[in-house]
């Protein structure tokens, strides 16, 4: 479903709010701009995507009629050679819609003025278009204070729609938003101008000169970026490899004094055990009577004292 929203400057505003005031009777005419149909997708959580078009209307100038009821009669007929008369040098193609200054009246659209506009679009044959509603009423009995309401209104399946209007130099509607293009003017002297100024500021693609440098070094600090990066992960897959290399020599280290404490450990609770536990001297009883009865008198088992030369006593 198509948003439309209708922008217009304070300069034009402004304008339209002078001349009424300096009008003694209802002023009405055309205004030129340009329509922008733009598709907008927005994804979120919710959904895959949500894609809607953002309708904008940007109103640029105004051409005000000579008296009121100019280009239709009082039935609503519109007489295609009012219009062209009244828009004298401009393109029909930049009638983006007209408007009416009535004072004190409501924000609501008359049935001719409905059936005007219905009409207005088949002789121009454009089937978007707006139309600006300005209603001005006094504050005090005195006259001393005005004020001076506006809207603008589109045509849906002839149900007509009160469209939001978005004054740009009146606050910062959109902080976060740019435009994506530019709204064009069709001034003849704005034309000149920028082709006899243009080349001092504007490059051959559109961008100020000092857009296209600043792009340029973005460009550079990209590329050095991406080398740095480059740089940064090849030493951080080196260091991966070093620490892998430290981590393997140092589980073969412990698995080697591992191995080392478990074989010192077996030598001494061998050699604990010898100490602890000398062998047994196990004598035969049987042969020592044996020999004691046949060598009884032999001068080898018997004792003798010795000197401390080794000589018998």
């Amino acid at each position: 479903m198509a948003e439309p929203t209708v922008r217009v400057s304070g300069i034009v505003l402004a304008s339209l709010m002078f001349q009424h005031v300096n009008s003694d009777s209802d002023v009405e005419g055309f205004v030129l701009g340009e329509s922008r149909f733009e598709e907008q997708i927005t994804i979120s959580d919710s959904q895959a995507d949500h894609i809607h078009i953002e309708e904008t209307y940007s109103v640029q100038k105004h051409i005000a009629c000579h008296k009121p009821n100019d280009f239709y009669g009082s039935v609503g007929r519109v007489d295609s050679d009012a219009v062209k008369r009244i828009l004298a040098d401009n393109k029909q193609e930049s009638v983006i819609g007209w408007y009416r200054q009535r004072r004190n009246t409501d924000q609501q659209m008359t049935f001719r003025e409905k059936i005007v506009h219905e009409q207005l679009k088949t002789s121009l044959s454009n089937p978007h278009m707006i139309f600006v509603l300005l209603t001005p009423s006094k504050l005090t009995p005195a006259g001393s204070t005005h004020r001076m309401e506006y809207a603008a209104f589109i045509s849906r399946s002839r149900r007509f729609v009160n469209v939001p209007v978005l004054v740009n130099n009146l606050g910062l509607l959109e902080q976060l938003a740019y435009w994506k293009v530019p709204a064009a003017c069709s001034a003849v002297g704005y034309d000149l101008t920028m082709k006899k100024h243009g080349s001092k500021f504007f490059s051959s693609n559109g961008l100020l000169r000092e857009v296209n440098e600043v792009n340029t070094m973005n460009d550079s600090l990209q590329s050095e970026l991406q080398k740095a990066c480059g740089a940064v992960e090849a030493s951080e897959r080196l260091v991966e490899t070093l620490q892998a290399d430290v981590s393997a020599l140092r589980r073969r280290l412990s698995e080697k004094k591992q191995s080392g404490a478990g074989k010192g450990s077996g030598l001494v609770c061998v050699s604990a055990a010898a100490d602890d536990d000398p062998p047994e001297q196990k004598n035969n009883l049987l042969l020592q009577e044996a020999v004691r009865a046949l060598f009884a008198c032999s001068p080898l088992f018997r004792s003798q004292t010795l000197t401390l030369e080794a000589f018998p006593v």
